[in-house]
């Protein structure tokens, strides 16, 4: 079976004019930096047609965000004005449509009477939660101008720049949200530095910003968003571009000598997160943005820290635009649908607006390459995600990064990411998006409403138990594991010293998930799902039949075949439905296994559960079926593989309060 390649003819026709395809030069993708300028024009164009007359807002349709309808405008218009500034200054001033002109007019109106109720005017900029939104637009504005200064600040009436000025100082007055909110002030900051009306206030904000970043730095490249464990795609798109890039325009060698190497740990590993079809990692929220994704690879080349080559640089990022372009996510008119693929709403938070998806523009950062880049030039090289098998543990973010070359798949196990602040209780249910064990490039979590997938949890009294705060245990060269404490719903049971530790061990396309459950009572159920499948319903019930030999549940796709195999502790399998799909398809089935905690007087050592599981799109991957067995004694348990190795996994006997960090040994064959 050949490594996949991206479709020579889009499943989603586009409403602009698109080049011909070049499988010379990009013989994985077909796309240039032709392609990237006419996609970017044609977003434009269909993005500009909601302007206001005065050019102030762009009111894009669709359902409004919970701050209303003008901050909505005014996100349509920073959003888009990003990506106008991309498209221009990577051209070097060129505008052939007369892009730049609307937005300036528009910032010039826009500033005009900010805060009045009327078709043109901005929103002021006020605290997190209480009229914040704009801050983070603020951000794209300043941005833009700093990009475009030549054609847009300079040739503005000083009144207007006054105005403005004085509009965007409130980024600069005002709280943020306590995460990479305080990277929207700095690149305020850098702005009005950078044309000569920087002072203290510019100085304390890039000082606070740069200072903050540091505290949430975790190593590997890794930063978590605000104080806790959240890591997600905001590593990328946020917290190494806006100081990374403040750097690079600035030209601060000693910022960029300090901030460029973790960009350049960071995409050693990130760059495995992208499908050989283009897909980025399914996780985390504001996925919406979708090929956003890829701006810090287009950093890393941008600023010269990277790992990749030239080629491999444009194959991640043109294969994010084109998964994106072939799958629907411009409408019919050009303008981009708040979803994954079409519209879905499960992909969404609740600040997200009509203008939300143009964050999206941050994926066309690599156009400030000029033409003769070899990011540009190169020939397209293999994804790091083709070839051979890898596996990667990254144990800052809790991150098990794991691909297979034959199918070009890529899956991520999490063992430390939540989406749960230190001074935050426990309070279910959990997000989707952060308290799975595993997400992929090629399914999405089940919404909270349905079963979940790629869970573990316990019944009781009806009810069934969350995995919310995810604590790190311990770390190998190919598995993690961390602990959780499983929350009921109000009004449920609470097991005190209660606690699930979980083990994730890759070989190859597969997966070995070892549970202990400590201090749980005896006889408590235990559910544990596999990989969500998006299959058609008039396939889903011949499906969901029940179990195979041995137990063994498959769930078949379109795409992928998700597999989930009893190796010990397990008395039943059965296939389950989730009636309101993933991203990926309106409707899923989810694998899951069901056991017992053991007898009184195992609470405490607790009860071991294991089970192996695959997804593949490989059609021709065989039955999980004969290849491990498992024997369990006590906390320990000895997986037996086909081929004569073998995998012993030792929880220990203690009971710590959080969890013991367990013992991985392997023998060969």
């Amino acid at each position: 079976m050949s490594t996949p390649t991206l479709s020579s003819t889009p499943t989603a026709p586009l409403p602009f004019p698109f080049p011909a395809d070049d499988r010379a030069l990009s013989p994985y993708t077909g796309l240039t930096r032709a392609h990237w300028e006419a996609v970017a024009d044609g977003m434009l164009r269909a993005a500009l047609r909601y302007a206001t007359p005065g050019h102030g807002l762009i009111d894009l349709p669709g359902p409004p965000s919970r701050s209303g309808v003008r901050s909505d405008g005014l996100e349509g218009f920073a959003r888009t004005f990003l990506l106008a500034a991309l498209r221009v200054a990577g051209a070097g001033g060129a505008d052939p449509h007369s892009f730049l002109p609307r937005y300036t007019a528009g910032i010039e109106r826009g500033t005009l009477t900010p805060g009045r109720d009327d078709a043109e005017s901005w929103p002021l900029i006020g605290h997190h939660g209480i009229q914040g939104q704009p801050m983070v637009e603020s951000a794209s504005v300043a941005l833009a101008l700093r990009l475009t200064a030549p054609w847009t600040w300079k040739r503005m009436p000083a009144a207007a720049r006054d105005r403005t000025e004085e509009w965007l100082r409130g980024a600069l007055r005002h709280t943020p949200a306590p995460n990479n909110w305080y990277l929207f002030p700095l690149t305020v900051a850098g702005f009005l530095e950078s044309v000569g009306r920087g002072d203290a206030e510019t100085a304390r904000a890039i000082e606070r910003g740069l200072d903050l970043l540091e505290g949430w730095y975790r190593g590997q490249g890794w930063y978590t968003d605000g104080d806790g464990r959240a890591f997600d795609h905001y590593n990328g798109w946020a917290l190494h571009l806006y100081p990374l890039l403040h750097a690079h325009l600035a030209a601060d060698r000693e910022l960029l000598d300090h901030l460029g190497p973790r960009l350049r740990e960071f995409l050693e590993g990130f760059s495995l997160l992208f499908d050989a079809d283009g897909a980025p990692i399914h996780h985390g929220r504001s996925l919406t943005y979708r090929f956003a994704a890829g701006a810090a690879v287009a950093l890393g080349a941008l600023t010269d820290h990277t790992p990749l080559a030239p080629g491999a640089t444009r194959r991640v990022l043109s294969g994010a635009l084109r998964h994106f372009l072939d799958r629907g996510a411009l409408t019919g008119d050009g303008v981009m649908s708040l979803g994954w693929y079409g519209p879905h709403e499960a992909t969404l938070q609740r600040y997200s607006g009509p203008g939300s998806p143009y964050w999206a523009s941050k994926g066309f950062f690599a156009l400030l390459l000029p033409p003769d880049h070899p990011v540009w030039t190169a020939t397209e090289e293999p994804a790091p995600s083709q070839g051979r098998d890898r596996v990667l543990a990254l144990s800052a973010p809790g991150f098990l990064v794991q691909t297979t070359g034959r199918d070009g798949l890529v899956r991520l196990h999490n063992h430390g990411s939540s989406k749960i602040r230190p001074w935050e209780a426990e309070r279910p249910p959990s997000d989707p998006l952060y308290a799975r064990l595993a997400y992929s490039t090629r399914t999405g979590p089940t919404s909270a409403a349905n079963t979940p997938d790629n869970h573990i949890g316990l019944e009781l009294r009806g009810l069934r138990s969350f995995r919310l705060r995810i604590t790190p245990l311990a770390a190998g060269p190919n598995w993690l594991a961390s602990s959780h404490i499983p929350v009921f719903p109000d009004g449920g049971p609470v097991l005190p010293a209660a606690r699930i530790d979980s083990l994730t061990l890759v070989r190859g396309p597969l997966e070995l998930r070892v549970h202990r459950t400590v201090n749980i009572p005896a006889g408590t159920a235990v559910h544990h799902s596999g990989w969500a499948v998006a299959v058609p319903p008039d396939t889903a019930a011949e499906q969901a039949d029940g179990a195979g030999p041995a137990g063994e549940t498959c769930v078949a796709g379109a795409e992928v075949t998700g597999r989930l195999l009893p190796l010990h502790g397990w008395q039943s399998s059965t296939v389950r439905r989730a009636p309101q799909g993933t991203a990926y398809g309106p409707w899923a089935l989810v694998p899951e296994l069901t056991g017992t905690v053991g007898a009184v007087g195992e609470e405490e050592s607790g009860t071991v559960f294991a089970a192996l599981a695959s997804l593949t799109g490989d059609p021709d991957a065989p039955p999980l079926a004969g290849l491990a067995t498992a024997e369990v004694s006590g906390p320990t348990v000895t997986v037996r593989w086909a081929d004569g190795s073998s995998t012993v996994v030792d929880f220990g006997a203690g009971a710590g309060a959080d969890g013991d960090a367990p013992r991985v040994t392997e023998q060969t064959a």
